[in-house]
């Protein structure tokens, strides 16, 4: 099965219907290019690309305009001919500009042909650029007054920052694959550090910012051997403006560095308490979106690190008549579908985005006639069923229902009466694998996801259900609920859900995590909504485990559309630890871990059973 638009009957009109309707009609110009100096003398490079006659009707004299800033180069130069010099925007270049939109292409603050240097991971420094930049692309003869903003992971929380800056011309943004928050769904999720950010992703940055073009090789986004480093504006032909850039991008600051700086959520750095982990991330200034531009976030169930969560918190937070959310079956930029029964040797998404987000930025920058008001705000996949819902809300409907962990490892509705206790021991060589979702983070062309999991999750202590009498279908978050104890004061616990067929195929669903020391909750403040447990990583907050004493701490598993069949078994694996991704906790001192099975607060797993579904 794929993960087409038409599976599923969500959509009056599918996505890919309306791009139907909206062929191509002109070609795309040539970039041009120039730097753009920021209030504080910073130049920093940018293409535009404009709409031009292809025999058809001429273009009109302005157009709608898309903003995407990227760390990743705007344009590479090439050496020699047939290299793509824009793969990290063409995508876009290639879909919009044909269809009536100009695209400007800015390399940020610290990166590609741009001077200055970065002094954290996304800093609130770039958001004054953005409205720089805004302000130019307003004066031009050819914007049409209103600008729209794209791009996956950087570049979409990017344009959650360009939202944010209260231009009035920024009238719609899609964030694709974005965080919310650069602390929890990305550098710490479950207040634990993610090794695969803080050293793998550093890494592929300082490659692109110092141009060095032979650790470049070891991604393949980036391996083509006539890439010869960020192209220069059209002023600097020979390059020597792009060579200063790149002297002062070795000043910038590193991630594996400062990220222990950044270890409690908006806790702010010694040498500047202004900048911290909220001011870094989009959700610090949703307040300034609300209401005045139009948010269209898409995610999907494979994405990195706990991106989803943050697609589904700007959502939640914004709750406007014109914001939208979109769940699939994708990884981190939907590179894959990674659903394990889509269609052999289909590993490419057959479901296009970019023609979803035309439709919304028809509506919102073009003012065409779209009928987007007719379609629901929430659309997601249900994995297994291969088939797309529509929703009124997220989470859609659903009726919560508990499954309690038992003696000997068994995982039923029942809850036992008597009391009992379980334990288990944490090594930290057990691992999900190298073949998660954390990969992608790194720049990493997994496609096949968790082929290997059963492998992995033997090493595990497991609950399993009896085979399910019908299908199951869950829509939403999952959440664990355990009567832990712990050995050590502080520690980790990584919880996963599986299906097991019947034949025997162990299939991974979903995952979260929690260090301990965080597991104190709070009432998600208004600025910062979910549906799942809130925690502010504060300092104030954390406190250590007593060693031995039994507590109830909950654990949000990352959200999932997904249908398990009647026959199939539901799995839950605990783990106190992942050594490809995570850091130890504590470090060197594996906790052992008791639970309490039975009674009036045995451990627990909640999960969202769809309620009601739109389509088979």
């Amino acid at each position: 099965m794929s993960d087409h638009d038409t599976n599923g009957q969500a959509w009056v009109v599918p996505p890919s219907e309306y791009a139907a309707r909206r062929p191509a009609r002109w070609a795309t110009g040539a970039p041009r290019s120039q730097y753009l100096t920021m209030p504080d003398g910073c130049r920093l490079a940018l293409d535009w690309y404009l709409p031009e006659g292809s025999g058809a009707a001429a273009p009109p004299p302005s157009f709608p305009v898309i903003a995407v800033m990227t760390p990743y180069y705007r344009r590479f130069q090439v050496s020699a001919p047939g290299a793509e010099p824009a793969p990290n925007i063409a995508i876009y270049r290639d879909f919009f500009v044909p269809r009536g939109y100009a695209l400007v292409v800015m390399d940020v603050r610290g990166s590609g042909a741009s001077f200055g240097r970065r002094d954290a991971f996304r800093s609130p420094t770039e958001r004054g650029d953005y409205l720089a930049l805004a302000q130019w692309i307003a004066q031009q003869p050819w914007c049409n007054g209103s600008i729209g903003a794209t791009g996956i992971s950087y570049l979409g929380a990017a344009s959650c920052f360009l939202g944010s800056t209260g231009h009035p011309a920024v009238k719609a943004i899609a964030p694709l694959f974005a965080v919310s928050d650069t602390y929890s769904d990305h550098v710490f999720p479950g207040g634990i550090a993610c090794k695969t950010v803080t050293a793998h992703y550093d890494d592929l940055i300082r490659a692109l910012d110092w141009d060095r073009r032979d650790a470049l090789k070891a991604y393949a986004y980036f391996s083509d051997p006539r890439y010869a480093g960020p192209a220069p504006v059209d002023d600097d032909p020979q390059g020597a403006l792009v060579r200063q850039a790149i002297e002062e991008h070795q000043d910038s600051f590193l991630l594996r560095d400062m990220a222990p700086e950044m270890a409690f959520r908006e806790e702010g750095s010694l040498h500047d308490p202004a900048l911290h982990s909220g001011a870094c991330s989009p959700y610090w200034y949703l307040k300034e979106v609300a209401g005045k531009v139009a948010v269209y976030s898409v995610s999907g169930w494979y994405d990195g690190s706990a991106f989803v969560h943050g697609s589904v918190s700007r959502f939640l937070t914004l709750r406007g008549p014109h914001d939208r959310l979109l769940l699939g079956p994708w990884d981190h930029g939907a590179r894959t579908n990674g659903s394990p029964w889509r269609t052999p040797g289909a590993s490419a998404p057959q479901f296009s985005i970019l023609s979803e987000v035309l439709r919304f930025f028809d509506h919102h920058l073009a003012g065409l006639d779209t009928g987007l008001q007719a379609e629901q705000p929430v659309h997601y996949f249900c994995t297994h069923a291969e088939a797309w819902r529509g929703s009124a809300q997220w989470p859609p409907a659903a009726a919560p229902t508990q499954w309690h962990l038992q003696p000997g490892g068994a995982l039923r509705p029942q809850a036992l009466q008597e009391a009992q206790t379980a334990q288990f021991q944490t090594r930290f060589a057990v691992s999900s694998g190298r073949h998660t979702r954390f990969e992608r983070l790194a720049a990493q062309a997994i496609v096949d996801y968790y082929q290997d999991w059963a492998a992995h999750e033997a090493q595990m202590c497991s609950f399993l259900s009896d085979p399910l009498p019908h299908d199951m279908e869950l829509a939403g978050h999952p959440l664990l609920e355990l009567n832990v104890a712990c050995s050590e004061g502080d520690g980790a616990l990584f919880a996963y859900l599986s299906e097991l067929e019947e034949g025997g195929n162990l299939v991974y669903i979903t995952e979260g995590c929690l260090r301990l020391a965080h597991r104190a909750t709070r009432e998600a403040p208004e600025r910062y909504r979910t549906v799942w447990p809130f925690r502010d990583f504060s300092r104030a907050s954390a406190r250590r485990m007593v060693p031995g004493e039994l507590e109830t701490v909950q654990i949000p598993l990352l959200p999932i559309g997904w249908r398990l069949s009647a026959g199939s078994r539901l799995k839950l694996s605990l783990s106190g630890a992942d050594a490809e991704h995570f850091q130890q906790v504590p470090h060197g001192r594996p906790p052992r871990y008791t639970l309490r099975l039975g009674g009036a607060d045995g451990c627990v797993l909640r999960l969202p059973v769809a309620a009601a579904v739109t389509g088979p």
